[in-house]
């Protein structure tokens, strides 16, 4: 695979630095399962939704999640498929078993 361009590069590193945050990461998560308003997000995650509102404002920002509005709420949910896609494997691939034996052979 080539390297993708500097700007590209950036664009992805700076979205593993905000999903570095544990809850920014709670709260991407949390919208990768439907439309959720920000007092839900906040409910589910156990931060306060001033909080929580700070964090959406820079998932928005990088685009990582996007607000519609209803009525008098706004409802968050993952931009696109390619994030719920990325954060999917993330899980899989940190749920799956370790051997510790293993990283020794690398080493090797």
């Amino acid at each position: 695979m080539p390297l993708p361009e500097d700007n590209h590069l950036t664009v992805i590193a700076e979205t593993y630095r905000l999903l570095g945050d544990p809850t920014r990461l709670k709260v991407v998560l949390t919208c990768l399962e439907g439309p959720i308003a920000v007092g839900d997000i906040a409910g589910r995650i156990g931060a306060s939704q001033s909080l929580v509102s700070h964090h959406l404002r820079l998932l928005r920002a990088a685009r990582l999640v996007r607000g519609t509005r209803r009525n008098k709420q706004v409802l968050y949910e993952a931009a696109d498929d390619h994030i719920a896609r990325m954060l999917s494997d993330m899980i899989a691939h940190a749920m799956e078993e370790h051997d510790p034996a293993e990283e020794d052979e690398d080493r090797d």
